[in-house]
């Protein structure tokens, strides 16, 4: 387990080391948090996510969501507004990223597996790759929830 881990820390820091990435790691958590950010506030503000009746089952499911279950809906928002102003900080991305990873992959799933036409999966599951991504450029984060990487000298004498 200590040689994949090892592996995946030498690339993570050269990968870090290229100045383009950081530029566009600062667009990917600008655009997720642009995702979630009107819709949650929506959700907070106890407002309809949709209006549109001819959307079918898909109106009949965001209609129920609000109007059965209202503190859900509210605590759903709170959790999108919550993680995208977390990804706009430096310091707390790591942690907005993996807020909004099982946020947007429920999405995921819903948008997949209710007709919303091909446009709305792509982009819900291009916004899970970038939080993916997010958590893959923070790894040196959350690797210590995997364990703490070993002494180079410990390595060196189990080789042995």
């Amino acid at each position: 387990m200590d040689r994949p881990l090892s592996a995946l820390d030498g690339l993570h820091a050269r990968v870090r080391g290229i100045r383009a990435l950081s530029h566009f790691t600062w667009c990917v958590r600008i655009l997720l948090a642009l995702g979630f950010l009107p819709s949650g506030y929506r959700k907070v503000v106890d407002e309809p996510f949709t209006m549109e009746e001819s959307l079918g089952e898909v109106y009949v499911m965001f209609t129920a969501l609000h109007q059965d279950f209202g503190a859900l809906y509210v605590f759903i928002g709170l959790c999108q507004v919550g993680a995208a102003l977390l990804l706009l900080v430096p310091r707390t991305a790591a942690l907005g990223a993996a807020v909004y990873l099982p946020i947007i992959t429920g999405i995921v799933v819903i948008t997949v597996s209710l007709d919303f036409g091909l446009g709305t999966p792509l982009i819900t599951s291009l916004m899970l790759l970038g939080a993916v991504y997010l958590l893959c450029w923070d790894w040196h984060r959350v690797r210590p929830i995997l364990g703490p990487p070993r002494p180079a000298a410990a390595e060196a004498g189990s080789r042995v």
